[in-house]
């Protein structure tokens, strides 16, 4: 068993216990000493695990830890990094500051073999095809998603007529050329995607939606499938 396989099955053997287990417990189930044993927590622990115990004590899992890329596969780093930079090239700025940051934490903790690989990667993002301008910031949608508020949003169609909504916000979805908000419309009373270039300004309300994004989102799923149309329509397909 290689040390990066050993590392992952004591992971999951502390997973397991919700109570502090003891060492020599941990050792006999990966049958490796205690020494190696305590060496491997040590490593786990300078890898961002927070591990809680000490020797004649046990230990215990804190929950929260995210398994480290050094576990992945070199195709599963590769795609992650792939995406991270066509975040990092094509999300808004809160987001694309958050992947070139994801990226270089990925990075660091990659074995040399497999970050010099990324390094001469020839999985590269393209230009796109056309930008366009988001008028509002998207960490604010963001936002309105996560905590469920109603949101009024002034906003243009594609006429160029100009009208105010109070909808319950969903999803984004991003497109090459265009970004959608998918949300509950109060003045239609159906689903509606917005543009975010043509949301001329936003409000989060005071006022929580009565339903959960989670909910709405596979209700909007399973209208869509309803009507014969794909899950992600294409930005100018769907009534705004």
């Amino acid at each position: 068993m290689s040390r990066s396989e050993r590392l992952l099955k004591l992971l999951q053997a502390l997973r397991r216990h919700r109570r502090p287990v003891s060492a020599q417990a941990l050792a006999d189930e990966l049958a490796v000493s205690v020494r190696t044993l305590y060496r491997d927590i040590s490593s786990l622990r300078a890898q961002g695990a927070e591990i809680v115990g000490e020797p004649g004590i046990g230990y215990v899992l804190r929950p929260g830890f995210v398994l480290p890329p050094l576990m992945f596969r070199s195709d599963e780093v590769e795609a992650l990094m792939l995406g991270l930079k066509w975040v990092a090239d094509r999300g808004d700025p809160a987001l694309a500051v958050g992947a070139r940051e994801a990226a270089t934490r990925i990075a660091a903790v990659l074995p040399a073999a497999l970050r010099r690989e990324l390094e001469t990667s020839a999985l590269l993002v393209g230009a796109r095809a056309r930008s366009s301008v988001d008028v509002v910031g998207f960490e604010l949608l963001r936002t309105a998603i996560r905590s469920g508020r109603k949101t009024r949003l002034l906003y243009r169609d594609k006429h160029d007529a100009s009208s105010e909504r109070v909808v319950w916000p969903f999803a984004l979805v991003y497109f090459e050329e265009a970004r959608v908000l998918a949300a509950w419309c109060e003045l239609r009373g159906d689903f509606r995607n917005f543009r975010a270039d043509r949301i001329e300004r936003i409000e989060l309300l005071d006022e929580f939606a009565p339903r959960s994004p989670t909910a709405m989102l596979n209700d909007w799923r399973g209208a869509l499938q309803a009507s014969g149309r794909t899950i992600l329509p294409e930005p100018d397909s769907a009534p705004f």
